[in-house]
């Protein structure tokens, strides 16, 4: 019996072959997670746009920029992601996103924590920020009132998560 040009396991390996390979490989919270969240953060207007014409970004102690300092709590040791933004332009961009390089001042940066499984959901958009902050499952620090006025940006900022691929089988 003659076996046909394109048999079943040709087909599997060019469409395997085709599909794009993600980042998936990068672990949630990492320096390289950091630096695709600032790629991710550039991309969306509502972080762009919103943080800007609100004034948050001009909250910076005169600094030129403001500081988000992000970790998963459930690993031990985690270190934690900086994201850098500044006005630029009259947008909010992210100028830095990976290791930490600065302290922080907590009159006008912020300091984020949650479970990896926490996280997650945020960044599923399973739950907002007011849900995730009353309930404690993200712990936060720095100017409450301010990050209130931002709700919307605010939750595009842990949409964020979901959006850049990652893994979060192992701490980073």
């Amino acid at each position: 019996m003659k076996q046909p040009f394109f048999s079943l396991s040709y087909v599997v390996v060019i469409f395997l072959a085709l599909v794009p390979v993600s980042r998936a490989d990068t672990a949630l919270m990492s320096a390289d997670w950091g630096k695709a969240a600032c790629d991710a953060w550039n991309a969306d207007s509502v972080l762009t746009d919103g943080l800007a014409t609100s004034g948050w970004v001009a909250n910076n102690d005169g600094r030129g920029h403001k500081l988000l300092h992000v970790y998963r709590s459930d690993c031990a040791d985690s270190p934690s992601v900086e994201l850098r933004i500044a006005d630029e332009g009259a947008k909010a961009h992210c100028v830095y996103g990976g290791a930490v390089q600065n302290a922080l001042d907590l009159d006008v940066d912020y300091l984020m924590h949650a479970k990896t499984g926490h996280w997650i959901e945020m960044g599923n958009g399973d739950y907002g920020p007011m849900w995730a902050m009353m309930s404690f499952k993200l712990k936060f620090k720095g100017p409450k009132m301010e990050a209130m006025n931002n709700m919307e940006p605010f939750e595009a900022f842990l949409l964020l998560v979901g959006k850049v691929p990652s893994t979060a089988g192992a701490c980073p």
